[in-house]
């Protein structure tokens, strides 16, 4: 008999409920989002039921769930990541109504078991990495584009005139030619604060470009294959790897399709036969294989061929996108299972 134990992570507590394979509710615990906590959660799971019968669904919220992840890995536990989107459905669908963490737990354990093909939690430090890297970055642009939108408001009422062209504003000779007007203006508030945020985003951009160049030198070393597919640079490859988080966790490329939200949805109904987009799965994995998409589209290629073809078969735009980013998917898939470099396979903590 296989045990599920699926468990609604928050913060500051975990609620675990235990069901059978057939969904019954066989137990519930809360305990602490702590490592003492974590342990106190598998002393009492494995009091009651062998490991090898017990498998972990664990809601996929990563920034809560990565301690609880790590502590039963190195237990030695099987661990599924429940994407939020699929409770929703075993809520739903369940006869007891509401919503509360033991309610929420019950459903990710049913998804968990409704769902086999869920991918699962592995012990891969140099993805996570990357990941924390790209996050960190991506943090730190959104934060300068809303320093240089508060730039050009100040800018515009000094000078209606003073328009920086657009995407200039981390240029560091258009930030030189802003420094020296700003000195050349009188004393002001307004003057003042424009001044900082022109250095605050001077030094922004500095730290951006550092961030971009050590990405890139990690993509060489770790996913040089993909950086060899037209279409994907150095950011892109790195969004790749760290949402994909080891692809050895993936059972297929299907598999891998389904959870980037490629895989096309079936919409046929009598004599029509089509098929929908996906709007579920990894929408940030989504987004890096639409930009390698709609680049190979413009340029000569594989993919621009492919991509005419599906439009002179009847295919309209985005039919023919869609098709273009599935077939990309199995792509990535096979470039990302053909790397043989050691750095994956020797790290000890997880994703």
């Amino acid at each position: 008999m296989v045990v599920v134990l699926g468990i609604d992570v928050h913060k500051n507590t975990h609620t675990a409920v235990v069901v059978d394979e057939v969904g019954r509710k066989l137990g519930e615990q809360t305990v602490r989002a702590t490592d003492a906590g974590h342990r106190q959660l598998l002393r009492w799971t494995l009091r009651q039921w062998p490991s090898e019968q017990l498998r972990f669904a664990v809601e996929d919220c990563r920034h809560v769930s990565t301690r609880l992840e790590r502590a039963l890995l190195a237990a030695g536990q099987t661990v599924i990541r429940v994407p939020p989107k699929l409770m929703a459905g075993a809520r739903s669908a369940a006869r007891t109504r509401g919503k509360s963490d033991p309610i929420d737990a019950l459903a990710i354990a049913r998804a968990a078991l409704r769902e086999p093909d869920l991918p699962t939690a592995v012990h891969d430090e140099a993805s996570r990495e990357v990941k924390l890297l790209v996050d960190h970055r991506e943090d730190m642009v959104a934060t300068r584009t809303r320093m240089q939108n508060r730039l050009r408001w100040h800018l515009h009422e000094l000078d209606p005139e003073l328009d920086p062209a657009a995407r200039s504003l981390d240029r560091r000779c258009e930030l030189d030619r802003l420094t020296a007007w700003l000195a050349q203006q009188p004393a002001s508030m307004v003057v003042r604060i424009a001044a900082e945020l022109v250095t605050d985003i001077r030094d922004l951009t500095l730290r951006i470009n550092a961030l971009e160049r050590e990405l890139a030198t990690r993509m060489t070393q770790q996913a040089p294959q993909l950086l060899a597919l037209p279409g994907c640079g150095a950011l892109t490859a790195a969004k790749i790897v760290a949402e994909t988080a080891n692809i050895t966790r993936f059972r297929s490329e299907a598999c891998y399709a389904m959870h980037a939200g490629v895989a096309p949805i079936p919409a046929s109904s009598g004599n029509t036969t089509r098929h929908r987009l996906a709007r579920g799965g990894n929408r940030q994995l989504n987004t890096a294989l639409h930009r390698i998409a709609v680049t190979q589209i413009r340029l000569p290629g594989p993919g621009r061929t492919y991509y005419q073809r599906r439009r002179s078969n009847g295919d309209t735009t985005m039919e023919a996108l869609r098709a273009l980013k599935r077939r990309l998917a199995r792509v990535v898939f096979n470039l990302l299972r053909t790397d043989t470099t050691p750095h994956t396979a020797t790290l000890p903590t997880a994703a």
